[in-house]
């Protein structure tokens, strides 16, 4: 069970690494900048349209695809986003997580909060993408391979997602709901168990990878790594020849496989998949950190886009009003959220993640009951179920506002340390700098 907490864990801070980087690659280049403006163009015309009322082919209530807008929903999505990047660069794990629960809290439904926040990540990997840095680092016929499965994992994923919302839409938002209160669930118990356990010791540094349990596995050449790598399952492919002589060799087979698993979460959950990519390629595959890094980079542009583009955008499953804001919100948090790690100290930052999880995971997990009662499977007076779902509301949006409060007064107070510090950016956590660390 221990082992399940710790990939969960690294899994998280896989992919918050990712959404650092592409966050700091958009903010280092004008170019990219004024992009990011353009694209925002759109959503201020329709914001001075609003007085006059808008055509329904163009974005007016009766339109099929959801993209009715009004200024409120773009502020609140940008706060959305805002606060999931703070969570992501401030703690380096889980920020992604919370925004299909957001989004699901304030009436957004769950296939359309999954849709649109795959059109976010999408749009985030393409404007920040940094391929041209790291594509020397990908083994060109893992890749091939893993994408071949991702394609099937997501269009299987999407599917289901649209089949039970086809059924019926309470259904597909139970299904949702099962799948992050069981994912929030454990980091959150982890994260608490890691937490008080720093607490009887001394702090090694600002972010949730940094703990002990961060360390890479993939040191250990035994066990399951040497098992899969020593089954001779034609197609064979060759990698990381860089790193150890003839390189390594392993079945394409169980590369497809990790593929199919990481699209079907990511078509579900509404997730990169990148989360999952670099624990399975390390664990599980044995490949390299050098190579993993390229690779999973490739996969989340390529999956996402995949996923979000044909299993939930020709559908009408996109609020693209909704993904602009999160993405003009996250990419900000996350860059204020990095350089707050400067001048806080780690053991209060990691406080702060477990108890926020954790309010996610109470938030899904009292929504419940109100969706197992119009489903009849429980007999349940509708103003405890309604007061379950407030409930919860309210501690997971307390909770997240007090934690981006926090956050923002320490970076404001500070900022004159941080300018005299000349600080950058925080660098994205690694394992092998985890394991050093500890």
């Amino acid at each position: 069970m221990r082992a399940l907490f710790e990939a969960l864990q690294f899994a998280a801070i896989s992919q918050a690494n990712w959404e650092r980087e592409m966050a700091a690659n958009v903010f280092r280049s004008k170019r990219r900048l004024i992009v990011l403006a353009l694209l925002l163009v759109p959503i201020a015309l329709v914001t001075v349209a609003q007085a006059a009322g808008l055509p329904a082919v163009l974005g007016g209530k009766e339109t099929y695809t959801p993209v009715f807008f009004t200024p409120t929903v773009f502020v609140a999505s940008v706060l959305v986003g805002l606060c999931a990047g703070l969570i992501t660069g401030c703690i380096g794990a889980g920020g992604g997580f919370i925004i299909t629960p957001a989004l699901m809290s304030v009436g957004v439904k769950g296939i359309l909060a999954v849709g649109t926040d795959l059109f976010h990540i999408f749009a985030k990997a393409i404007m920040g993408t940094a391929v041209h840095k790291k594509l020397g680092n990908v083994s060109v016929k893992l890749a091939i391979a893993f994408l071949v499965g991702s394609g099937f994992g997501s269009t299987l994923g999407g599917s289901i997602n649209r089949a039970l919302y086809k059924s019926d839409p309470v259904l597909s938002d139970m299904f949702i709901n099962v799948v992050y209160v069981v994912l929030l669930g454990f980091l959150g118990v982890y994260a608490m168990y890691d937490f008080m356990s720093l607490r009887k010791g001394p702090a090694v540094g600002a972010h949730v990878g940094d703990s002990a349990h961060g360390r890479e596995a993939a040191t250990k050449k035994g066990g399951l790594v040497a098992t899969v790598q020593g089954m001779r399952i034609p197609p064979l492919i060759t990698f990381d020849e860089d790193l150890v002589p003839g390189g390594k060799r392993i079945p394409a087979l169980f590369v497809a496989i990790a593929g199919a698993i990481v699209g079907l979460a990511a078509a579900i959950m509404g997730v990169g998949g990148g989360f999952l990519t670099f624990p399975i390629f390390v664990y599980v595959l044995g490949v390299s950190s050098f190579t993993t890094v390229g690779t999973d980079i490739l996969q989340i542009i390529f999956t996402a886009g995949y996923a979000c583009i044909s299993q939930y955008a020709i559908y009408g499953f996109i609020f693209y009003t909704l993904a602009m804001g999160m993405l003009v919100g996250s990419l900000l948090g996350i860059q204020v959220g990095a350089l707050t790690t400067k001048v806080v100290k780690g053991i209060h930052i990691r406080g702060f993640y477990a108890v926020t999880i954790i309010a996610g995971f109470i938030n899904r997990l009292f929504a419940m009951p109100a969706k197992l009662a119009e489903m009849k499977i429980i007999d349940i007076p509708k103003w405890l179920a309604t007061a379950f779902d407030t409930a919860g509301f309210y501690i997971f949006f307390i909770v997240i506002g007090l934690f981006a409060v926090w956050v923002m007064r320490e970076f404001f107070s500070k900022i004159g340390v941080l300018r005299g510090e000349a600080v950058t950016p925080a660098a994205p956590v690694t394992p092998a700098k985890s394991a050093r660390r500890a």
